[in-house]
């Protein structure tokens, strides 16, 4: 997978559906993950690093919008774009209520939706520029930079910078060893590899940057 290619989870119950968007999104430059029902769509979407999320409305299991309520409160911040035959104003308010960035109804133009999907990749870039850590402290992740106000305090290496950059995206999110040995290190030889890491970044931010949740991982801490 290159760089720059675009990571997607599509959540489709319509088979053929599912395969038609497949085939095109994978054909526009991304990388597609297919889910076919609510729960397996929680499970890749909390275990797995997507930059943007197509969901269907009327999954069986866990519904669209249920599914994104659970993933806003679990701390996702992954742009999401409801699919939907539910098209009335209501029922868009409902979808973006429930987290969603936009809302499309079925049935849909095909150049629409891609480009509602770059619009959200766009838009998202922009905000993961900078990940708060805490009061008036923030990860510039272009930069692998830690900034207190105007003040840069600490430059981070590759590996510290993905992992702290993780943890800042789905804050109060507890990750377990495992899930951060496959989403940041998944070449490492040993399971002490995060502990190493947390190190570094405890070294140079200070102990309370990552917290520990004993018996469990590691979620955000705070910087100050």
């Amino acid at each position: 997978m290159t760089e720059d290619r675009k990571r997607v989870l599509l959540v489709e119950d319509d088979g053929e559906l599912a395969v038609m968007l497949d085939r095109l999104l994978t054909s526009e430059g991304y990388d597609v993950d297919v889910a076919r029902d609510g729960h397996t769509g929680l499970h890749r979407a909390l275990t797995d690093r997507y930059d943007v999320m197509v969901i269907d409305r009327g999954l069986p299991g866990v519904t669209g919008l249920d599914l994104i309520t659970r993933l806003r409160r679990r701390g996702t911040v992954t742009p999401i774009l409801v699919l939907s035959a539910m098209g009335t104003p209501r029922d868009r308010v409902a979808g973006l209520d429930a987290g969603a960035e936009d809302y499309l109804a079925k049935p849909f133009d095909i150049d629409e939706l891609l480009a509602r999907l770059r619009a959200l990749l766009r838009r998202h870039l922009h905000h993961a520029e900078t990940l708060p850590l805490g009061p008036d402290t923030v990860l510039d992740v272009a930069s692998r930079t830690v900034f207190r106000g105007e003040r840069a305090l600490e430059v981070l290496s590759e590996r510290e910078c993905e992992l702290l950059a993780l943890l800042a995206s789905r804050p109060g999110v507890v990750f377990t060893r495992t899930q951060l040995l496959q989403l940041v290190f998944a070449d490492a030889i040993t399971d002490t590899t995060v502990d190493t890491y947390v190190y570094y970044l405890r070294r140079k931010l200070g102990r309370k940057v990552i917290g520990t949740v004993r018996g469990i991982g590691y979620r955000l801490g705070t910087t100050s």
